[in-house]
């Protein structure tokens, strides 16, 4: 098992990767450097080989498709997740990974929009977009994570052995903070200095289509995280809806002994139904969740002490 592993996913980064990953060498000389090659069409891989990596393959296109397999092929006390366009400084390593090392985070979230990303980017609308995403999981999920989009994070080895990867693309920072947030690990943010990709470097992220899967993406954890504020909220709104069109009726039948409108009364029932069944849904659901959390709280113990049994029998 490494002490600390670097992990780098890399698509067509030739002008930068070298340098990435000296600089990694040389601020984390202990550290073993991990470069993931994703169908690279220049020759990413072939410098970073040169440079010292070690590097390996992924096949499946995809941010999301390396890191799941970074995950399942590494292991390591402490990972360092950044990436190869030499847009992060390898300088705050050091206090991230020592957070994971010696004072038991789970998650360390280097946060760039509270020191100089807004400037430093050049796309405002990307600016626009970590602001809107950082505040709509803060509130959703209850918790203050202030870079929600940074792809500079250090991981212990249990957040990594009991994270379920499920995204294929770049919605992997997102999925990766609303798991840690709902079950409640030790989250600690490192604020850094970022820097824009140098000329010729170019981004991969593309700011509607990418943005509009983040989106869907913090939907759908929504609905299997917090299932009963998902339908207990379709269930809220079906309810004023019926209570809106049935209060006329209503009036009108105790004035006049009489109800005109049926279509709308049969219409209303209807939708008080359906609003039945989405809190009953939400309740359910809601208690399969509570379930799976005190399953995952056992798994997560479990991975902690094979951890320790794995660093053991190395020493």
């Amino acid at each position: 098992m490494d002490k600390i592993a670097v992990l780098i996913p890399c698509y067509n980064e030739c002008r930068t990767i070298q340098k990435v990953v000296q600089d990694f060498q040389n601020v984390l000389p202990e550290a073993v450097i991990y470069v993931y090659d994703n169908n690279s069409t220049d020759s990413s891989a072939e410098l970073a080989k040169l440079a010292g990596a070690v590097v390996r393959h992924e096949y499946q296109q995809g941010k999301g498709n390396v890191i799941r397999r970074m995950f399942r092929e590494i292991d390591a006390e402490c990972y360092l997740m950044a990436d190869g366009d030499d847009t992060y400084p390898a300088e705050a390593s050091v206090e991230m990974t020592n957070k994971v090392l010696y004072e038991k985070a789970d998650m360390v979230v280097g946060d760039r929009l509270s020191s100089n990303y807004s400037s430093e980017n050049k796309r405002p609308f990307h600016n626009f977009g970590n602001f809107f995403v950082r505040k709509t999981i803060n509130l959703l999920f209850h918790n203050d994570i202030k870079d929600i989009m940074t792809g500079y994070r250090a991981f212990s080895y249990e957040f990594v052995k009991t994270f379920p990867v499920l995204s294929k693309g770049f919605e992997i920072e997102t999925e990766m903070s609303i798991h840690a947030s709902d079950k409640n690990m030790h989250i600690e943010n490192v604020v850094i200095d970022y820097k824009d990709r140098p000329d010729g470097s170019f981004s991969k992220l593309n700011t509607y289509s990418d943005g509009i899967k983040v989106l869907r993406m913090i939907m759908r954890m929504y609905r299997i995280y917090k299932p009963m504020g998902f339908f207990g909220g379709i269930a809220l709104v079906l309810t004023i809806l019926a209570a809106i069109f049935f209060v006329p009726v209503m009036v009108t039948y105790l004035k006049t002994g009489l109800v005109p409108q049926y279509p709308t009364l049969i219409v209303c029932g209807f939708t008080m139904i359906a609003a039945i069944q989405a809190f009953f849904a939400g309740l359910m659901l809601q208690t399969i969740v509570q379930k799976n959390r005190q399953d995952f709280e056992i798994e997560f113990i479990k991975t902690e002490f094979w951890r320790k049994l794995i660093t053991k029998n190395d020493l």
